[in-house]
């Protein structure tokens, strides 16, 4: 009983913290929920009220009003879902090559993508818009997508877990006859399934969440995502601060539902893409 006790005494300053850290992280998702009830005056009352005193519905409504939603959200969803279809593909590819190919600077290579995820993505901006502009693809799809189809970091989580499978597996399909595109595609990334998974989840939350490049190259509201469509509604002079809200926990709920469903798997893909570096 005292070895228990003595263990309890020391781990109920941990559960402290850690209700404490949950209580700090839910706090600005809780108090969007409330605002998006409130009336203009409550939300910006100082000192501030926590609870509305008249629920106020009609701030969902006027969301759809202000913005073209529905066709907004679908923009998104087809964005995120093709980033995240082709960063599996690319950068799984990408990342069995300098995990498993030898070729001639391959290391110098990798560091050399490595060094990009040190530059700032802001420089990227300006070239990138030349380029989508010089296609003629400003205000399309296509301007959103390709050039989020490929990542130096999901690279770099690949390989890492690529580099942790073992090895004697695909020798076996080798001295099969099997060539090193079917090892890759039957073997292999069957195998990385948690780490595919890891970065799917990573690439669609980047994605739906991505708001300065889609503000850049789109100005057609019918062809802006959600993330920019909602910035829209922030006025120069005065914000229905309410009305964002509604719209933003609107635009977050699929990505929680995405988390929750899938936390289990991408912790486990984060956990085991660093067994071997």
């Amino acid at each position: 009983m005292r070895k228990t006790d003595m263990r309890q005494g020391r781990i109920w300053p941990a559960h402290v913290l850690l209700v404490l850290g949950a209580v700090i992280t839910v706090f600005p998702l809780l108090w969007e929920l409330l605002t998006s009830f409130k009336s203009f005056g409550e939300s910006v009352r100082v000192p501030p009220t926590i609870l509305p005193a008249h629920w106020d519905f009609s701030n969902y409504a006027q969301v759809f009003d202000g913005v073209p939603f529905g066709r907004q959200f679908v923009n998104t969803m087809v964005m995120a879902l093709l980033r995240t279809a082709a960063q599996l593909l690319l950068c799984s590819m990408a990342a069995y090559a300098f995990a498993r190919i030898r070729f001639p600077g391959r290391g110098p290579i990798f560091l050399g993508f490595l060094a990009v995820l040190m530059v700032p993505g802001q420089l990227f901006l300006l070239p990138q818009y030349q380029i989508m502009q010089n296609l003629g693809w400003l205000d399309s799809m296509q301007a959103l997508v390709v050039p989020g189809m490929f990542s130096a970091f999901g690279t770099f989580l690949l390989r890492q877990f690529f580099m942790g499978l073992p090895e004697e597996v695909e020798e076996a399909a080798r001295l099969d006859g099997a060539n090193p595109f079917t090892v890759f595609w039957r073997i292999a990334l069957p195998l990385a399934r948690p780490g595919l998974l890891a970065l799917g989840i990573l690439t669609f939350l980047w994605s739906w969440n991505d708001l300065m490049w889609p503000l850049i190259v789109n100005t057609d509201p019918a062809k802006m995502p959600l993330s920019a469509g909602l910035a829209s509604l922030q006025g120069a002079h005065l914000t229905e601060y309410p009305v964002l809200m509604a719209g933003s926990l609107l635009a977050t709920l699929p990505v929680i539902v995405v988390f929750v469903a899938m936390q289990r798997q991408f912790i486990q893909g984060i956990a085991f893409s660093g067994m071997k570096g």
